[in-house]
């Protein structure tokens, strides 16, 4: 099969769908690879090192959408790329369709078949292709949160860590998934207080046994959750339902509760935030203050990272692409029920009920919709 690799265009994204080891592993099963110039350059992997491994370089993303049978992305297709989608093309990458009717409409208007890394299940529930890229985000919360309690940062003037003969900040973290595991992976490891809610009790156990008295374990149903956000100078929003547009569990009225100078990282931006007053920003202007409190809600927060996210990323995707490009989607995706939860929209039907139910749309089944 023809792969293509455009360059990703979203505001400060740096990452790449393919590195050049995933492009030789490709090209080794016997398929075509083709990358836009420079598209891993900011990510650190240059045109030549792509060429060894044997891909060509197309000059524009246009000849990579008039070309590729398989588009492979790292972030949701924009405006002007959903444009160049063509008819039964198959599109590989993050799309987050409960947050973005825009785009959803335009994925069924192109009759593409349309791949969603967030929705690819394992057979335990959990998102394979959604992990590295939480654990990423998870660690970068924190890291981000501290930078933006500095007062310079319009922050509480607080080092999260604390220093000598002074405690450290309160870290509260919704939710106990992946992201909220790597969150206290950094939180506990510069010695702030931290509290991890969750809903689940059995979640809960198995962070304590991680963690130890590092954390705090939080049953959502028994707690009062303002009087905990309350105490926060850091709030981290990490809570996900697959596929589909993120509870807010921070209501606005919540936030005059909460300290002068605090923060709320709010990782469920990308799914429309945890947090009533959370709205996308950018690297290059991260955060606004709503009711004293600093809000940081950079809706692609790896492309920070754009290296170690794109190392991580390939680790978990590339597999799945091997089998979509060796076997075609509809035996790939018939033969692996966890691969198939991935597929979002096929050829303008809506195929993942989240996202069906959230905008009105019919929900087709698609097991059923690949048999057409």
């Amino acid at each position: 099969m023809k792969i293509g690799v455009p360059k990703e265009i979203k505001p400060q994204e740096n990452r790449i769908g393919l590195t050049p080891d995933s492009v030789k592993t490709l090209i080794s099963e016997g398929h075509k690879v083709i990358v836009e110039n420079n598209g891993g350059f900011e990510a650190g992997f240059e045109n030549e090192q792509y060429i060894k491994a044997g891909a060509q370089i197309a000059n524009s993303a246009a000849d990579i959408f008039d070309d590729a049978e398989i588009i492979v992305k790292v972030k949701e297709p924009q405006k002007v790329e959903v444009e160049m989608i063509k008819e039964n093309q198959i599109i590989y990458t993050y799309l987050h369709l409960a947050a973005a009717k825009e785009l959803t409409e335009g994925l069924i208007k192109s009759k593409s078949i349309n791949i969603a890394y967030e929705t690819v299940t394992d057979n335990s529930g959990r998102l394979p292709l959604l992990a590295p890229m939480s654990a990423v985000a998870g660690r970068m919360s924190v890291q981000a949160g501290a930078h933006c309690l500095e007062k310079n940062q319009n922050g509480r003037g607080l080092l999260l860590g604390g220093a000598p003969g002074v405690t450290g900040a309160t870290v509260v973290i919704l939710g106990g998934g992946v992201v909220g595991e790597n969150a206290a992976v950094i939180a506990t490891g510069m010695q702030a207080k931290v509290h991890i809610v969750d809903k689940s009790e059995e979640r809960l156990k198995q962070l304590t046994e991680m963690f130890g008295d590092k954390i705090i374990p939080e049953q959502s149903d028994k707690i009062d959750l303002t009087k905990l956000i309350s105490e926060a100078d850091l709030l981290v929003g990490g809570v996900l339902i697959p596929g589909a547009e993120a509870p807010k569990l921070v209501t606005k009225d919540m936030l005059k509760f909460m300290k002068r100078g605090s923060v709320i990282v709010d990782v469920a931006i990308d799914q429309g935030g945890c947090v009533e007053t959370s709205k996308p920003t950018t690297h290059r202007d991260p955060t606004y203050i709503v009711d004293d409190v600093v809000h940081y809600c950079v809706a692609n927060m790896p492309g920070g990272v754009p290296r170690t996210s794109t190392l991580a990323l390939n680790n978990a995707t590339l597999p799945f692409l091997v089998k979509l490009a060796n076997k075609g989607y509809q035996k790939a995706l018939g033969e692996d029920k966890n691969f198939l939860a991935g597929l979002n929209i096929h050829k303008g039907h809506v195929t993942y009920k989240a996202v069906a139910d959230v905008f009105g749309h019919n929900f087709v089944k698609p097991g059923e919709a690949i048999k057409n």
